[in-house]
């Protein structure tokens, strides 16, 4: 298994933490395996409930299921942000 790389850079003003924990193969069943350094960073533990989200055709994204309500308001932030971006284009 590659090395954990983690990468730190300032977006909007607050650190956002990005981290590459390795790889993982899918199983028979479907299953994949979150690396030990993935679940021990982001506090993963057995019975914890994950949203899975599809991104385009070729990305996948876990987040946990209690983590929600701070993923929407991170989520609904970055859209009004991107609403302003589409609305100062048009008027320009």
């Amino acid at each position: 298994m590659k090395k954990e790389k983690n990468n730190t850079k300032k977006v909007d003003g607050f650190s956002e933490k990005r981290h590459f924990y390795g790889t993982t193969t899918i199983g028979e069943k479907g299953q994949a395996v979150i690396p030990v350094a993935a679940r021990k960073g982001m506090n993963i533990k057995k019975g914890d409930q994950l949203l899975v989200f599809g991104i385009h055709q070729n990305m996948i994204a876990f987040v946990k299921l209690d983590q929600v309500e701070e993923f929407a308001a991170h989520l609904s932030e970055k859209l009004r942000h991107i609403d302003q971006i589409i609305q100062k284009s048009k008027n320009s």
